[in-house]
């Protein structure tokens, strides 16, 4: 797959980045051969390959999953200029 200079320009634009006709040929070489690195490892087998989290293997730290209530509920509220009964009041906006 290749990019165009009319593509490079179109992304160019999307992404914000100010792009005369010398910088879009330049990144137009430099998208090339990053979409030919990622046709590189389509071409990798990796049938049978575990998904892995780390290059080396260990087995993820896990914690209980444990519902609670977090226990923060009075310093939440205290910078708050009004609060009853660990709820925020605020003003009526309708009437």
């Amino acid at each position: 797959m290749s990019v165009d200079i009319a593509t490079v320009k179109r992304v160019a634009k999307l992404s914000r980045i100010a792009c005369d006709d010398a910088k879009a040929e330049k990144m137009q070489g430099e998208l090339n051969a990053i979409l030919g690195f990622v046709d590189q490892l389509n071409e990798v087998d990796v049938e049978g390959v575990e998904p892995m989290t780390s290059v080396v293997q260990m087995d993820m730290r896990k914690r209980v999953d444990e519902v609670t209530d977090g226990n923060k509920a009075d310093d939440v509220t205290a910078n708050a200029p009004a609060s009853e009964d660990h709820y925020f009041m605020v003003p009526k906006v309708i009437e």
